[in-house]
């Protein structure tokens, strides 16, 4: 018996947004839609210490305390581009909102100046609509550009790698007809 296949993303394209503001600031959002309950996706979007097994760049995300729908997590990335590499790390503190669909984030220390945003997911006919909103402020002496263009990429890269992991997990939860 062969294993089953591979879960593929739908082929609708990624949406992205990106919205440059003052002060080294930039807003960016990236969203799909997928076959899949809302569930599902937020089961792998709050697997927070598993993160790393399916998020490319990012080495580790702890967590390091709950308080109801309070969470604190540590989170350490890495990257090389332009031929350096580049570690930020970000302690974050989430707020799991499950009934409204939204995992709200904002830093409470690490490299940047600013780093919030959110996890959504909105249910609609065929599935959800996952979106990734991210608002990210540079420290004084990091090339905002560079730092525009690395995120671009990897909000959608993150966005993907969660839809497919979820489909995988979802995949793997269907009994096999025998």
């Amino acid at each position: 018996m062969q294993p089953p296949p591979l879960p593929t993303l739908p082929s609708e394209p990624i949406e992205q947004e990106i919205e440059r503001l003052p002060s080294a600031t930039r807003r960016l959002a990236a969203q799909l839609r997928l076959p899949l309950a809302e569930a599902a996706v937020w089961e792998v979007l709050t697997d927070y210490e598993s993160l790393p097994s399916f998020i490319p760049n990012l080495m580790s995300s702890r967590l390091l305390n709950r308080e109801g729908t309070t969470v604190l997590l540590e989170q350490i990335g890495s990257q090389r581009f332009v031929g350096l590499n580049f570690t930020a790390s970000v302690r974050l503190e989430l707020e799991e909102r499950s009934q409204e669909g939204i995992l709200g984030f904002r830093m409470v220390s690490g490299d940047f100046r600013r780093f919030e945003g959110a996890w959504t997911l909105v249910k609609t006919d065929e599935g959800v609509r996952l979106r990734y909103e991210l608002l990210v402020q540079a420290c004084i002496g990091m090339p905002i550009a560079l730092i525009e263009q690395r995120l671009r990429e990897d909000l959608a890269t993150n966005l993907r790698c969660v839809a497919l992991e979820a489909l995988r997990r979802a995949q793997v939860a269907v009994p096999c007809p025998l």
